[in-house]
């Protein structure tokens, strides 16, 4: 076990050590490095239900996904493209799962795989387009609930007009953090509670975007009217800390739901 840590802290320790004093700095990846202790720990807790497994190992399937995985790992490494780099780390890690344990030993640490490529970087013009389009579909909805509820408000483009004030739907209020971020903390949710209904599942999945793009959009409409209200000065005082309104809006409307789907189901956790 000491070998092969070692070899897969010489492969992707470097890395590791350019993200944390780069991307993971930013806001939009600063949940990189919880994602990789959760799945560090979640792993180092299945290390004894994988150590009960017997010897057993798939090496057509697990040479593949090792050689694979190496594969673009030294690409990524070699051109320090981060996507290649940490997509590899699921496929090295399931490869070492079949050469060791086989299909059951995969079948049983799937998650915290899987869970890792929410480390994986975004491409630069992926990221751009879905902000530009979040930020416009905010503002739209923002100017009209505002509307809605009898508020001054007019819109161009992603500035909001309401009374005498403007506020700008910046890149940062576009969402896209944190859709990445709660997307991963739902994620995980889902699998702690491991409803037995695949139905409750997949619905709890499907509904992780549209709740980190509705509590975002209640960080905007909670700004707008602090700004109308008490005006501008107080609104930026508060605009950070609104920053953690979109996770407790979020994480409400989430435990919520899956309430309300266990009680319809009659579905309670493994």
């Amino acid at each position: 076990m000491l070998p092969l840590l070692l070899g897969l802290a010489a492969l992707y320790g470097p890395a590791y050590v350019e993200l944390a004093g780069t991307l993971w700095q930013s806001e939009q990846y600063a949940h990189g490095p919880l994602i990789a202790l959760v799945s560090a720990g979640l792993l180092w807790h299945l290390r004894r239900p994988l150590g009960a497994l017997p010897d057993a190992w798939s090496p057509a399937a697990g040479s593949a996904a090792l050689a694979g995985g190496l594969l673009l790992a030294v690409l990524g490494l070699s051109q320090h493209i981060h996507l290649l780099t940490f997509a590899s780390q699921p496929m090295v890690l399931a490869a070492v799962l079949l050469l060791m344990r086989g299909r059951a030993g995969l079948r049983m640490a799937w998650f915290p795989l899987l869970f890792l490529l929410f480390i994986v970087p975004l491409p630069g013009i992926f990221v751009d387009t879905l902000t530009n389009h979040l930020k416009a579909w905010v503002s739209f909805s923002a100017e009209e609930i505002l509307y809605q509820l009898g508020y001054p408000v007019a819109r161009s483009g992603v500035v909001i007009t309401i009374g005498q004030y403007q506020l700008l739907v910046a890149d940062a209020c576009s969402g896209l953090h944190s859709m990445l971020s709660l997307s991963a903390l739902g994620a995980l949710f889902v699998y702690l509670m491991s409803r037995t209904s695949r139905w409750h599942n997949a619905l709890m999945l499907a509904s992780l975007l549209p709740i980190a793009f509705v509590a975002n959009l209640g960080r905007v409409l909670l700004l707008a009217l602090i700004t109308f209200h008490h005006g501008d000065a107080s609104a930026q005082a508060l605009h950070a800390g609104l920053g953690l309104s979109v996770f407790v809006i979020a994480l409400v409307l989430l435990i919520g739901l899956d309430g309300v789907l266990a009680r319809l189901h009659a579905n309670p956790p493994r």
